[in-house]
C-alpha cells in the first residue's frame, strides 16, 4: 500500500470520526484506531520482503491487477467499443411496443445494422451499428431517456 493511500485513509478517519478502521489487501493490513484519550494507535503491518533475486535468475513477476483494476479496464474496453447516442431522446429496442428487438446480448451485427430506435420531438430515429461484431451489452433499459453520447450497446 502506498503512502499517499495510507495518510488519504489516516485523514478520512479522522474526519469521520469513527473509533477504528481495518483494511486488508492481500498480505497487506491497515488497522487504523483513534481514540477519545490521549493514547492513539496506529498499525501498518508490511508484506514480507522477497529475497533479492540473484544474478541470472530472472525478477518475480509483477503484481497482478486487483478485481477494481480489471473492472475498470473492462469498463473502458466497453466504453472505447460502445455505440453512442448521436442524440437526446427516448430509448427502444424495438419498432413497435411489445415487438422484436432489434438486437439481443450474444447477437452478431453488421456495419449499418439497426440496432435500436430513439425518439426524439415525436420523430423515430433508426440508430444503425457503427461497426460489425457481436453485441456483448445492451447499457440501456427500453423506454429509458438518454442523452447525446451516452454508451447505448457494447459491440465487439
Amino acid at each position: 500500500m502506498d503512502l499517499r493511500k495510507l495518510k488519504k485513509l489516516i485523514e478520512l478517519v479522522q474526519e469521520s470520526g469513527i473509533a477504528e478502521l481495518e483494511i486488508t489487501e492481500g498480505e497487506e493490513k491497515v488497522k487504523i484506531v483513534l481514540g477519545g484519550h490521549p493514547s492513539r494507535e496506529f498499525s501498518y503491518a508490511l508484506p514480507p520482503v522477497a529475497p533479492a533475486p540473484a544474478a541470472g535468475i530472472s525478477a518475480p513477476a509483477p503484481p497482478q491487477p486487483t478485481a477494481a483494476e480489471t473492472a475498470a479496464a473492462a469498463a473502458a474496453t466497453d466504453e472505447a467499443n460502445a455505440v453512442k447516442a448521436p442524440m437526446v431522446g427516448t430509448f427502444y429496442r424495438s419498432a413497435t411496443p411489445g415487438g422484436k428487438p432489434f438486437i439481443e446480448v450474444g447477437d452478431t451485427v453488421q456495419k449499418g445494422q439497426a440496432i435500436c430506435i430513439i425518439e426524439a420531438m415525436k420523430l423515430m430515429n433508426e440508430i444503425e451499428s457503427d461497426r460489425s461484431g457481436v453485441v456483448k451489452a445492451i447499457r440501456i433499459e427500453n423506454g429509458q431517456p438518454v442523452e447525446y453520447g451516452e454508451p447505448l450497446v457494447v459491440i465487439a
